[in-house]
């Protein structure tokens, strides 16, 4: 019996440890919670969304809109920046829309200037620029991979640094960086945008712990496949890219595997309201991220199946076409209803 105490003993005092952990663990969530809920008022604050020229920028730019907000829009191409502040005009949008190349900081420097010389400061700051370049990994190279983390990743940390000044002396803002589902699960034939993204997500989840202190609220967004028209201005590689372009086209607008803009826009500005850590949008992306959160060598056997449906790299070269070049009597048909309105609704002029 004197042998059975101290293990008594050491047994109380491992429950009151736990039992102390458990409720640490409780107040921080509830407190993380709680801080969730305080929603920002949008109406009159300034929000600088980059790539909004078309595609998912134009469709937040039309809901922070409906929210009252002022607007920073900019992109590289004029002539597409120009149709989308005449959109945003028309509809009573007070817009300012910035050519600038978010690539090079220098540019991103001027227009983050000309944005607070004329509105006075940015609030939000939404990091939306992207490109996609699909197809086999024989088909990529290192210029598609320098590409695609030129403008996803370091066009996001240029916006970022240089905006975060200004929202550092206020000790208030908000910075939304629009990932993917893909910076969280690598799918084949979609290697560059992957690692693009999964760079944006580090990225972005750093910054959110570093930042609250300083009441910058960062909300890593992580899309599944959405109907913003984006799939005519991808590009495909390799001899087969038109049955890429199939594939692609098919998944990223049929109703089951994607949701719409507009749906997808919502979400973001809600989850940019409240300051969320992460949004994850779309059922289909929701279950994947959990799935391989909990089976990550499953999910990448499946993935390695579903690769060998997807069009073969052999002797395919490593051209790259546009989604217009790419064009087959199936994206052209009924199957791509939804998407080709997409293209119309949300300014996806061609390349």
């Amino acid at each position: 019996m004197m042998g059975e105490t101290p293990l008594i003993g050491s047994t109380g005092f491992s429950m009151e440890r736990l039992a102390l952990a458990a409720a640490g663990i409780g107040l921080i969530v509830a407190g993380s919670r709680l801080l969730q809920r305080k929603r920002a008022d949008l109406q009159g604050q300034v929000v600088l969304i980059t790539g909004s020229s078309r595609g998912l920028g134009l469709a937040l730019a039309e809901e922070f809109a409906q929210k009252g907000a002022r607007l920073v829009i900019c992109a590289r191409n004029t002539r597409e920046l120009e149709q989308a502040r005449h959109m945003l005009a028309q509809q009573g949008t007070e817009v300012l829309a910035i050519q600038c190349d978010v690539t090079d900081r220098e540019q991103v420097r001027q227009m983050i200037d000309h944005a607070t010389e004329h509105y006075g400061q940015v609030d939000v700051l939404v990091n939306n620029a992207g490109i996609i370049s699909a197809g086999p990994l024989q088909t990529l190279t290192q210029e598609d991979f320098t590409e695609s983390m030129d403008i996803i990743f370091w066009g996001t940390y240029n916006t970022t640094m240089e905006t975060l000044p200004q929202m550092l002396q206020r000790k208030n803002g908000r910075i939304t960086n629009i990932a993917s589902i893909g910076g969280k699960v690598s799918v084949p034939h979609l290697l560059p945008y992957a690692s693009a993204k999964f760079a944006v997500v580090g990225f972005s989840e750093g910054l959110h712990a570093e930042l609250a202190k300083d009441g910058i609220a960062v909300v890593t967004v992580a899309p599944g496949l959405m109907r913003t028209g984006s799939h005519i201005n991808a590009f495909m590689k390799g001899s087969k890219h038109r049955e890429e372009y199939t594939a692609f086209t098919l998944l990223d607008t049929l109703p089951f595997t994607s949701i719409s803009a507009r749906r997808a826009a919502r979400q973001i500005v809600s989850a940019t309201q409240r300051g969320s850590a992460e949004v994850i949008i779309s059922v289909q992306a929701q279950l994947l991220a959990r799935f391989h959160g909990l089976f990550p060598g499953i999910t990448a056997d499946i993935l390695g199946v579903t690769d060998r449906l997807l069009p073969s790299s052999q002797g395919q070269g490593t051209d790259r076409y546009s989604g217009k070049e790419s064009e087959t009597a199936v994206t052209r048909s009924f199957l791509t209803a939804l998407g080709q309105k997409a293209v119309k609704t949300y300014n996806q002029t061609t390349v």
